[in-house]
């Protein structure tokens, strides 16, 4: 169990933790979202001993961050942003020295490595120097050393950052499988990651929690707007502004265009397919396509996260 208790942290004059309340049980995978400077790395530190908050505290299975630094780290298993590893070891080296660093038992600490490497799939790439390493090897060794200890929570700080597509599929896949015995906390800007990983969403924005729940929970309660999007051809942009945004449950007008063909995007009040329809039926444009979008993570982002 984790517990966030009314967490404030300043730096200076700017507020970078604004009174976070999260209750946080074991055995959830929970994302923590939110734009650059929200928050979000400030409080994983503060979470894992790294930064002292400037009121109120966090409590892991009972014991107070701020008391008793040391005993927290015991159960937790930290990655930060920038993996910390060192570039002239071999993989396996330097995991047999974390290990030694850990206080792993002597005779358990090859068949610890032996797990780890199954787990986070690095058998492979054992004998291999840490800088001939792409980055998503890279984090998945960081990934190793964060699990070494077996710790029962693991907080991750942007763990997919800088990875291409399938090395983000591949790091999910291996959080999903760790979440299955383990309090996963991670920050993200990735939005389908939270979506497809975690059990849970924390929102962040300007160090408050704007918003707490399931991707599906989100979807259906956050959002005060709906989503049209359509395509025109023989249509001009700003008259397509002009007429659409007229409509009494047009909130946003968003069009691109490209080779005479205009893609819009509609933010509603309600369900306007009718009216727009019937607004385009009086133009000279050809409508190619209109639809209904579905609610998605990224909308709420946006809605909770816009400035004003």
């Amino acid at each position: 169990m984790v517990r966030i208790k009314e967490l404030t942290r300043y730096y200076g004059q700017t507020c970078a933790v604004d009174n976070l309340v999260v209750e946080i049980p074991k055995g959830q995978i929970v994302g923590l979202l939110g734009p650059n400077g929200a928050g979000k790395t400030t409080t994983l530190r503060i979470l894992t001993g790294y930064l002292q908050p400037t009121s109120g505290t966090i409590i892991v299975n009972g014991i107070d961050v701020r008391e008793n630094p040391l005993e927290v780290k015991k159960s937790i298993g930290y990655l930060p942003e920038s993996s910390p590893i060192y570039p002239d070891m071999i993989v396996f080296d330097y995991l047999l020295y974390i290990a030694e660093m850990r206080g792993i038992e002597k005779k358990r600490q090859l068949e610890r490595i032996k797990e780890l490497a199954k787990i986070c799939s690095i058998t492979e790439i054992m004998h291999k120097t840490v800088s001939n390493l792409s980055k998503g090897y890279k984090q998945r060794v960081g990934l190793a050393l964060a699990l070494m200890s077996d710790p029962e929570i693991l907080v991750l700080d942007e763990p997919t950052s800088g990875l291409d597509p399938n090395q983000i599929v591949e790091i999910r896949t291996i959080i999903k499988e760790i979440g299955k015995t383990k309090t996963i906390i991670f920050s993200t800007h990735i939005l389908s990651e939270a979506e497809a990983t975690c059990d849970r969403v924390l929102i962040i924005n300007k160090g408050k929690l704007a918003a707490d729940g399931s991707a599906d929970m989100l979807k259906a309660n956050t959002s005060k707007s709906q989503y049209i999007s359509m395509i025109l051809q023989n249509a001009e942009m700003n008259a397509v502004k002009k007429v659409l945004g007229s409509l009494e449950a047009v909130q946003k007008v968003d069009t691109t265009e490209n080779s005479g063909i205009l893609t819009i995007t509609l933010s509603c009040s309600k369900d306007a397919r009718a009216d727009v329809y019937n607004a385009v039926k009086k133009q000279d444009w050809v409508l190619l396509e209109l639809k209904q979008e579905k609610q998605s993570l990224e909308h709420i982002f946006r809605e909770l996260t816009k400035e004003n």
